[in-house]
């Protein structure tokens, strides 16, 4: 059943043609990952389906039975709202009757008088729980959130971070059961247990999913289609991330193979012209009518990528010593007596739970913060860069333009191989073409500035480049090009990421927070340190395991070699009489307690003497027979 359909989609906003006669449908289990370069409008068309961004012509059909929604970058939320009734937002009347059923529980345990009024409303409202099934949608709904990192359900949603109310839309969109949910970006703000979890519910998610990331082993694991957006057109694939850039290539291999057949032809029919052919034949006249059209024959130009090329500057031996670091807020401790001596080859990923201190981390490194205690000693040689997860989003002018906002850095730049260019020639390079350089910021789209910023940043030549979330908004063709960028950087790396695909390509150590302001250190890249982690995991498993096992096994050693193999000539009079004294007491109880249930005596006194000795049977049976029981074990060994 078709969800969604695009007929000859038309948008511009004048300096950039957004889509120009777009069309594609999205149907039942359809999981399709729109990419394509900043600023190309992946966002835009999203908002176009959404109904937020108007199309100039075409038509956007939608399933009236299809229940689609929107989970935006920057999702708008209720701040009255506690985390579970936002959750439940667009759940029917199933959160109502939960709350209903809590308000008359509350009003039960506090009714002194006759509540049979109540008690009935109570009955009558489980019911429709029940039929309902509201009660598994709150479970669900706290796993969900549990999964996201939110522990807290009775807060108030305006009291949360950007990062956290993300989550929580996520986990409202998850819950709303949609046939279609289309997703910008869910994996910004994300650590990377919470992305894995994601992951793993979207790829079992019966729905129909569109979404943005920047995350490529999440768009390979849970898409089966991408769809490529690209100076205004729309390009299928028919599978998911991997099986988009094996064709993609072998097409532009096609590509640049046609253009070159075609300049070949090109160049020997123009020779032929130019030899002075004469055009007195129908066919000679054909010929240069055909020669014609291939010189207005037009060849879409290989999609621009962000082309890197700055200078880099000498770093010394010294690059950044951290002694004893010690940093906490509120009485708790995120960084304790944390020491590192960061050399110029050091490609270094930290990660961890959101909160935990890693921004503090690299803030105490570029001296924005202060540790409470420890010192930090800085090379004479280096100069860092710092691409943070706000860049300049703060301080901004947003009525800057965008050469400007370069010029401030610098107006000539120097190259890797010694070039000089200007500002506008680098900004070029950036995938920012002449008439969007002298647009205001304000114009650009969230990873177009996020692109502008990271520009900036190197454009600085830094020796030392600390990343913080770099690749939040980036497009995953720049994403590559920075990672190829990184690997012949001549300076130390330091990359706070949940990004797991950037981490393996660009870190070989890693810092794990890992509670109480611990940070310990595995070597190798992130898919390395997930394998140390779980071959750890199993080991401590195995451990557990084993332990009771063990224990077991070695307590029936210490009494197996505590007691004698054979009997002794006591303990073989004691097993004689005990064959002998079992049955005499099994007789004694079955007479006496027949006597106390047909002819009980009348004196009370006398009933509870006999009452005592049935007691005192049973008990003196069991020991008995337990100890009759082990020395016929070892009379047959």
């Amino acid at each position: 059943m078709t969800l969604l359909a695009l007929r000859d989609i038309n948008k511009d906003f004048g300096i950039k043609e957004i889509l120009r006669d777009a069309s594609f449908s999205i149907e039942e289990g359809d999981r399709v990952g729109l990419i394509g370069t900043n600023g190309s409008g992946k966002s835009t068309l999203l908002k176009m389906i959404a109904g937020i961004e108007p199309i100039d012509s075409g038509e956007i059909w939608k399933n009236a039975s299809s229940k689609i929604v929107y989970l935006p970058q920057q999702p708008e939320l209720d701040d009255e709202r506690t985390v579970l009734e936002q959750v439940f937002a667009d759940s029917g009347d199933s959160m109502a009757l939960v709350r209903e059923y809590e308000l008359i529980s509350a009003k039960l345990a506090e009714a002194d008088g006759d509540s049979n009024q109540l008690m009935s409303m109570l009955s009558r409202v489980s019911q429709q729980i029940d039929q309902a099934n509201a009660w598994e949608l709150e479970t669900q709904a706290k796993v969900v959130l549990s999964k996201l990192g939110i522990e807290d359900f009775k807060v108030k949603v305006g009291t949360l971070s950007g990062g956290y109310r993300k989550r929580v839309a996520i986990a409202t969109a998850l819950l709303s059961e949609p046939d279609l949910i289309l997703m910008d970006e869910p994996t910004n703000h994300l650590d990377a247990l919470s992305v894995e979890w994601l992951q793993d519910y979207l790829s079992r998610y019966r729905g129909a999913l569109f979404l943005i990331t920047h995350d490529r082993y999440f768009l390979d694991r849970v898409t089966n289609r991408i769809l490529e957006i690209d100076r205004g057109d729309l390009y299928p694939y028919g599978g998911n991330y991997s099986y988009y850039l094996e064709k993609k290539a072998g097409q532009e291999e096609a590509a640049v193979s046609s253009q070159k057949k075609h300049a070949g032809v090109l160049r020997r029919e123009l020779k032929w012209l130019q030899r002075g052919a004469k055009a007195r034949s129908t066919k000679q006249k054909a010929r240069i009518d055909r020669i014609r059209d291939m010189q207005n024959t037009e060849f879409k130009q290989t999609q621009g990528n962000v082309e890197i090329s700055t200078a880099g500057r000498r770093i010394g031996k010294k690059v950044i010593e951290l002694e004893n670091i010690t940093k906490g807020y509120d009485g708790r401790t995120l960084i304790n007596d944390f020491s590192y001596l960061f050399t110029p080859a050091d490609r270094i990923g930290i990660i961890g739970p959101n909160g935990v201190g890693k921004s503090t981390l690299m803030n105490i490194v570029t001296g924005r913060e202060q540790p409470d205690s420890g010192t930090v000693d800085i090379g004479a040689t280096i100069h860092i860069g710092y691409f943070d997860q706000y860049s300049d989003d703060v301080n901004i002018n947003e009525n800057q333009r965008v050469i400007d906002y370069l010029k401030d850095v610098a107006e000539l730049v120097t190259t890797t191989d010694g070039t000089v260019i200007t500002a506008s020639k680098m900004l070029e390079r950036f995938l920012f073409p002449p008439d969007q350089q002298y647009s205001p910021i304000h114009k650009l789209s969230g990873g177009e500035r996020r692109r502008l910023f990271l520009l900036r940043v190197l454009m600085q030549a830094p020796n030392v480049l600390i990343l913080d979330e770099p690749t939040n908004d980036l497009d995953v063709q720049t994403l590559g090009i920075l990672e190829e960028y990184l690997e012949d950087f001549n300076g130390c790396v330091i990359v706070v990421s949940h990004d797991r695909y950037f981490l393996d390509r660009v870190v070989d150590t890693v810092f794990s927070f890992e509670g109480l302001g611990k940070l310990k250190q595995y070597p190798g890249n992130y898919s390395v340190y997930l394998e140390y982690k779980e071959k750890a995991e199993q080991a401590e498993k195995l451990k557990q395991e084993a332990a009771p096992k063990a224990e077991k096994a070695q307590n029936a050693k210490r009494k197996d070699a505590s007691k004698p193999k054979k009997l002794s000539y006591k303990e073989k009079r004691e097993y004689a009489t005990l064959e002998e004294k079992i049955p005499e007491l099994e007789e004694e109880k079955e007479t006496l307690g027949q006597q106390l249930y047909t002819n009980p005596p009348s004196d009370y006194n006398e009933m509870q003497t006999l009452a005592q000795r049935l007691a005192d049977l049973e008990t003196e049976i069991e020991t008995s027979t337990e100890r009759w029981m082990e020395l016929a074990e070892r009379m047959e060994e």
